[in-house]
């Protein structure tokens, strides 16, 4: 019986995450995902790749993977990137993957104040097998034995391609940063059947932060000994999707090669009786220089999933940044103050 209880709540969590996008912990580490007016935010080039692995301690579990490089281009205040994204669930052997193109402009507003607008395109792939679902109907609530037939109207084998908009802005300076964006904004329709409609709900994301310099530049860099960076940053992030909302609240200290953070995810105050507690995010990140940087991440369950069952979540995330094209603008400090992850 205890597992047809816990068929149920993975049930229940994997149509939800159907019609959620799939949530990075370091979503500064995926700047592209997060909003597409990242493109080029660094003034730099930038090739980065993530990979989540959420439950892992379920025989059900959720990875993702994603990847982006983005360029700015000096000459023309631009930023351009290409992103690819794929996550699969493997109750439902639901594959859904994407590749999408980001341009942003920036606009200077005043002494090291910025806007940064920016739009993505992209082309969608969900791609699943359903012979392997087991339905409510199927199951014998006396005996919990499953028989063959759900009575549902799906083919063994289904897949469906779209395509996919996204927009966002941000304003920075070199201590304080507010970005807004929108994902799905046509609500594209992703139901495997012809002759249903399933809209894939807009998503609206609010995120910003301050950096706060504690050392006036005066520290050490432990590996090359050269005069580094004393920083704590405070950030939010803010998401709604269709009747789903989550928060994020963080911090991270960053003493040069070294990062380390911690996240809270979750709604503290709900019109709910019970306030949803999600996770609690540990992080370290180290720059091993380059411009080679290394994230890792542990999500700590909060839920009543229960940290034991789940196992949380573990998240990685590589990025490595360097100058390209015309010798404008070389040498230039980003005035970007945004999390390193």
């Amino acid at each position: 019986m205890r597992k047809i209880y816990m068929f149920i709540i993975l049930s229940i969590a994997s149509l939800s995450l159907k019609a959620q996008d799939v949530q990075y912990s370091q979503f500064y580490a995926n700047p592209l995902y997060l909003n597409p007016a990242m493109a080029g935010a660094s003034e730099m080039t930038r090739i980065g790749v993530s990979y989540r692995n959420q439950w892992p301690g379920l025989d059900q579990s959720f990875t993702s993977y994603s990847a982006y490089i983005d360029h700015y281009i000096f000459s023309a205040n631009s930023g351009v990137g290409l992103i690819f994204n794929q996550s699969q669930q493997s109750m439902a052997n639901l594959q859904v993957s994407e590749i999408g193109a980001n341009y942003s402009y920036r606009a200077r507003l005043g002494f090291r104040s910025f806007l940064r607008i920016g739009g993505q395109v992209s082309y969608m792939d969900r791609d699943a097998y359903f012979g392997d679902l087991v339905f409510g109907s199927q199951i014998d609530d006396q005996t919990g034995s499953i028989g063959d037939y759900s009575g549902e109207n799906l083919g063994a084998d289904s897949r469906h391609q779209f395509v996919d908009y996204s927009f966002g802005a941000l304003f920075h300076n070199e201590n304080f940063w507010l970005g807004v964006s929108a994902h799905h904004v046509t609500q594209p329709n992703i139901s495997f059947l012809d002759d249903q409609i399933s809209e894939l709900p807009l998503k609206m994301s609010a995120h910003g932060g301050v950096k706060l310099d504690l050392s006036g530049g005066s520290s050490t860099e432990f590996f090359t000994q050269r005069t580094g960076t004393k920083e704590l940053t405070f950030a939010f992030n803010y998401k709604n999707q269709g009747p789903f909302t989550q928060l994020d609240l963080g911090t991270q200290v960053n003493i040069q090669p070294l990062v380390l953070g911690v996240w809270y995810r979750g709604i503290p105050v709900s019109d709910n009786s019970q306030p949803n507690h999600e996770s609690v995010i540990a992080l370290v990140g180290i720059s091993l220089g380059g411009g080679l940087d290394v994230g890792y991440s542990h999500d700590f369950t909060l839920s009543s999933l229960g940290n034991a069952n789940t196992g949380g979540a573990n998240e990685i995330s590589l990025r490595y940044s360097f100058l390209a094209g015309s010798a404008k603008g070389r040498g230039r400090k980003s005035s970007m103050p945004c999390f390193k992850y």
